[in-house]
């Protein structure tokens, strides 16, 4: 069923065709830089990182190619352009000769853009001496306080959507892919991690410095690039397999994640032969702001996965899938991050399923991704509703939400649906091999996808542009299977039953044998019925719930999460320590931020969440620290208050000084009589 009638069917308006020509443009409005006067083709970065400064510092050179319409050119008129952030340029050569760059005046969301005069020549080489600051927002530096070990100082990178920039000088836009070598040098006590195959690692004893040599042979988007250097220990899981983290935590990180391989070998089985070497992947300190990130051959995850008991390992089934649907086709701009999002979630619930034995897993997993999209498109502006938002003069990380996740996903389960599951999943393969190492957008998909599909008696009245332009929950509600999703949906409505006096005892049902998801699922079940019907829970029923589950306690971080939401929307001040020491333990914003605002939201933790916000702000991520603090409406505020200060100090001194002037003046006229 639709959820719009057919008369508010999509209109093929002059917005709606223009939004529809913007789905075909590949022009990335979010970089300062343009590829197609000059672009980048290989990147040799050479840094050194020091710890003491928090810096990183050495040189950026570039194979440049001159765009076709530009190789005639006179050279002055041929420039290339590099996105910057919060960087220090010193100098550029262009083919060994010292040129004179120019710096455009920095865009609040977008950084500085970087000049660079060529020569005439079809390719160049550019090499950019450069340097970061403490404020790249690409980089966090812990101290050794708040890693594990409490001994060394640990630093990890964070470059999507848009923060590659803060790190390295570059065009900062997905549609714009290199290959690149990686010289890194560090103490020689620390270990460094890349998003590449390592070549070497030499160390010198007498500088006490270690130089690691990498290179990523695969044409891959500059958001992609990404480091981990600490006091790392690692474990093999297979021969193309390496799980990586602090000495004190490497035994459960392999673990926890020993079906890695698995997962791989599935994921094959679905798409293609893997392209990437390796598969490493490296549990970070809690501060990471995401569950995982897909930096080739070296995926980024977080601790909070870490629950005993591999039930929370589909994250890294999600980040697997991106080695196919994101990293290898890409959406061309951060406009189509769908098509990254959507197409992995399909492929990782295709192989859970798979791994479950059982394809009603598909559908089950399906339905709470779509209780949380709901969740999410009640709080989200409708412009980030959409499936293609227009991002001009807006930052990506704003729009970041399930929307590109699971609205993105429902489409393709929608497709699905009506050409026939053998037939999507042979389009799948064809998809990923048609865009293999290059960049994809909406309408090229939408395309690519009529090619084929065209003809089908089940596609003739398909609106596109309502599924891809237009706000709101998706266009056509899905049809899960709820086979098991049925006992936690029921258990649910027993509880809910209980909370409204309708029975008088609370239930008995036994779930200690249930999984973790047919525990989120009830926990979903009950925040969805109360949502709709604008009814939390009382007290007494999360406490007796409680008391007889010991949510408040789980070690999984998706259980507790949700009851923390729960009892929060109770008004239970029982949870306050519990939701505190959670929120402020680690930083996954997919926890963080619902709580924060979960908390700011009540009546009784509204102070609450500001002052724990204002006394682990540090702690955080600086992408967390600026979603959580915009969810606080604390963004600028304390600069603000700064301004106010500075203001009140400046307004005291010129009040003084107009005193003293005047006293000046009625002194010497005083004298004067």
């Amino acid at each position: 069923m639709s959820h719009r009638s057919q008369r508010q069917r999509s209109v093929h308006s002059k917005e709606t065709q223009a939004l529809h020509r913007r789905a075909a443009n590949k022009t990335d409005f979010t970089s300062l830089s343009d590829p197609s006067v000059a672009r980048t083709t290989h990147l040799d970065l050479n840094v050194t990182v020091s710890f003491e400064s928090q810096t990183l510092t050495g040189t950026a050179s570039y194979d440049v190619e001159l765009g076709q319409s530009n190789a005639s050119r006179e050279s002055v008129q041929n420039m290339l352009t590099l996105d910057t952030k919060f960087l220090v340029i010193s100098k550029c050569c262009v083919d060994n000769e010292e040129v004179k760059f120019t710096l455009s005046p920095p865009h609040e969301i977008y950084g500085t853009l970087l000049s660079v005069p060529l020569n005439g020549k079809k390719k160049q080489r550019v090499v950019v001496f450069y340097k970061t600051t403490k404020q790249s927002t690409a980089i966090q530096w812990l101290p050794p306080s708040q890693t594990l070990g409490k001994k060394y100082p640990y630093m990890f990178t964070q470059c999507q959507a848009i923060h590659c920039r803060a790190m390295v000088p570059c065009q900062d836009t997905p549609g714009n892919k290199i290959t690149y070598d990686v010289t890194v040098t560090t103490p020689s006590w620390a270990t460094c991690l890349c998003s590449a195959l390592q070549k070497s690692r030499k160390v010198d004893e007498s500088a006490k410095t270690a130089t690691s040599l990498w290179s990523q042979l695969n044409p891959t988007s500059t958001y992609l690039i990404a480091f981990a250097i600490g006091n790392l220990a690692s474990r093999d899981i297979s021969d193309r397999c390496r799980v990586w983290s602090e000495p004190e935590n490497v035994d459960k990180v392999a673990f926890e994640f020993d079906e890695t391989e698995s997962f791989l070998k599935t994921a094959e089985d679905l798409t293609l032969p893997y392209q990437w070497g390796r598969y490493d992947l490296v549990s970070l300190p809690p501060s990471f702001p995401y569950g995982g990130m897909e930096n080739p051959s070296l995926t980024f995850v977080t601790p909070t996965l870490l629950a005993g008991d591999r039930s929370l390992a589909d994250v890294v089934a999600h980040e697997i899938a991106h080695s196919w649907t994101g990293n290898l086709v890409t959406n061309a701009t951060w406009e189509h991050f769908w098509l990254n999002e959507g197409w992995t979630m399909w492929l990782q619930r295709k192989i859970m399923s798979r791994m479950k034995k059982d394809d009603r897993f598909f559908d089950f997993d399906a339905i709470g991704g779509y209780n949380h999209l709901e969740d999410d498109i009640a709080l989200l502006p409708e412009e980030f509703q959409r499936m293609v938002p227009v991002l001009d003069d807006k930052d990506p990380d704003d729009a970041f939400s399930t929307v590109p996740y699971e609205k993105g996903f429902n489409l393709l389960y929608n497709l699905e649906k009506r050409v026939g599951t053998p037939a999507f999943e042979k389009f799948a393969k064809n998809y990923l091999k048609h865009f293999s190492k290059i960049t994809v957008t909406s309408q090229e998909f939408q395309d690519f996808f009529m090619d084929e599909f065209g003809s089908h008696p089940k596609m003739s009245e398909f609106d596109w542009d309502a599924w891809l332009h237009t706000g709101g929950m998706p266009y056509e509600a899905p049809t899960f299977d709820r086979t098991l999703s049925e006992a936690s949906e029921n258990l649910a409505r027993d509880w809910l039953g209980n909370n409204s006096g309708s029975s008088n005892e609370v239930p008995s049902v036994d779930i200690t044998g249930w999984t973790s998801n047919q525990t989120c699922c009830f926990l979903d079940s009950l925040l969805e019925q109360t949502s709709e019907k604008k009814k939390a829970l009382k007290i007494e029923t999360v406490r007796a719930m409680d008391s007889q589950y010991k949510m408040s306690a789980s070690q999984n971080c998706e259980i507790l999460f949700r009851f923390c939401k729960l009892s929060i929307l109770a008004e239970d001040s029982a949870i306050l320590p519990v939701a505190c020491r959670f929120i402020t333990s680690q930083g996954r914003m997919k926890y963080i931020r619902p709580l924060y605002r979960a908390l700011y939201a009540s009546k009784m933790g509204r102070q609450v969440a500001v002052d724990t916000f204002i006394k682990n702000k540090e702690f955080y991520h600086s992408i967390g620290q600026t979603m959580v603090g915009r969810d606080l409406n604390l963004t600028g505020k304390e600069d603000q208050n700064v301004d106010n200060k500075q203001r009140d100090v400046l307004m005291t001194v010129m009040a003084v000084s107009v005193v003293a002037i005047f006293g000046i003046v009625l002194t010497r006229a005083w004298r004067k009589k």
